[in-house]
């Protein structure tokens, strides 16, 4: 098997955690990359919902945004905006949201708004979009992010999108139906609630990668599940799809046309 990436064992293990059937509501970038190669392995009876109105998007090269006339041309229906949200994630239908962010917290709350103070930000950020509504409504959320110091923080500069609010049962106050954050990928490894407190474990490293790595790169003590696995290096099958996929992705960028096979 050809040497991986982080970024690709970051992907792949994301991939995995998509089930075959499943409905999910993808954010752009990593989420993106992630839930369509698992279509494109372990689950092609996924159900791709993208915030723009594309359900069973079925994109042939990676969307540069929710906007990307890539996911409406392979998609079996294109509804309106208010019809996805009102219809299909606040009614139940969305099993998992997949979600990245810029910072997150120990209760994987999110935050895509600023870096530094509201009204005089060191960076502006994206924002929100459809991400409180995702996080609040789907069933499960999944989230998905380089692992770095400045973007595991103690505390957030602005909570964009809620994960376990202040961990416990501080979540269920709020009304929202979804359980939250079920998983956060990471280049490192992965990280899940613990059932009571709410606060992210790590619970598996990735190949070659230590505690103290991990540690290093995280704004708070860190927990660590007794149990800590090592997650299985990828597949060949799955290093070809993903190395296909963004290559297709990169040829098409530059204007050189879809590679085919």
């Amino acid at each position: 098997m050809s040497a991986y990436t982080a970024d690709e064992m970051m992907s792949i293990a994301a991939a995995r955690e998509l089930k075959d059937g499943v409905v999910c509501f993808v954010g752009i970038g990593l989420p993106s990359e992630a839930a369509n190669l698992a279509r494109k392995t372990h689950a092609p009876g996924a159900i791709l919902v993208y915030e723009s109105g594309a359900i069973g998007a079925r994109p042939e090269v990676l969307p540069l945004s929710i906007g990307d006339g890539e996911l409406a041309e392979y998609a079996d229906s294109v509804v309106s905006v208010p019809e996805i949200f009102n219809y299909w994630l606040q009614a139940g239908r969305i099993d998992v949201g997949f979600l990245g962010a810029a910072q997150i917290d120990r209760y994987g709350n999110l935050n895509t708004t600023v870096i530094g103070d509201y009204r005089t930000p060191k960076v502006r950020l994206p924002g929100a979009g459809g991400a409180p509504e995702i996080a609040a409504s789907a069933k499960e959320v999944i989230v998905m992010l380089r692992h770095k110091r400045r973007a595991f923080v103690e505390r957030l500069d602005f909570i964009t999108s809620v994960g376990h609010l202040e961990g416990g049962e501080s979540r269920k106050g709020l009304g929202y139906p979804g359980a939250g954050p079920v998983a956060v990928i990471t280049d490192l490894g992965v990280l899940r609630p613990d059932p009571e407190s709410r606060e992210l474990t790590l619970t598996a490293l990735h190949p070659g990668v230590s505690v103290d790595d991990v540690q290093r790169e995280t704004g708070w003590k860190l927990r660590v599940s007794e149990d800590l696995e090592t997650t299985e290096p990828p597949a060949r099958e799955e290093l070809e799809v993903l190395r296909e996929l963004k290559a297709r992705t990169e040829a098409s960028r530059k204007g050189a046309g879809r590679i085919t096979g």
